[in-house]
């Protein structure tokens, strides 16, 4: 299996509408191209779950690989946030707060967002300005 670059990348639930708006939203505000993205679902992603011996995770999660550390659920939300054009990196002070609180809420939100946003049926298809910023 060959070993992915694996700066700043995230990992995110391909069939999930919320998340693809939260890719869209990310992208937006990414100047410096910082973030790439897979789809946990993906050829890709699969390999770089295994790789970091998440293959076992569950697909309500988002997951950012960092200078090869991992962060779940709501530490990886706000450390992209961190990165984030303009007030959004501000969110990052909401890591003072114990990850198990941050995550209760996460993980509410996560059993909901197809509830709330729906589901595709297959993962989005970035365009081809964007292809680049998605691992194949």
């Amino acid at each position: 299996m060959s070993q992915i670059e694996t700066q700043s990348i995230i990992l995110f639930d391909g069939v999930c509408n919320f998340c693809n708006g939260s890719v869209n939203f990310i992208i937006e505000r990414d100047s410096r191209n910082r973030f790439k993205f897979a789809p946990l679902q993906s050829d890709s992603g699969q390999e770089l779950l295994s790789q970091y011996g998440l293959n076992q995770i569950d697909l309500d999660s988002v997951i950012l690989i960092e200078d090869n550390q991992t962060f779940m659920r709501s530490t990886a939300a706000l450390r992209v946030a961190k990165h984030l054009d303009g007030w959004w990196s501000w969110f990052s002070i909401f890591l003072i707060v114990p990850a198990a609180i941050r995550d209760f809420f996460y993980k509410l939100f996560a059993k909901y967002r197809y509830k709330l946003f729906g589901k595709t049926e297959a993962c989005m298809m970035p365009t081809p300005e964007l292809r680049a910023r998605f691992l194949s």
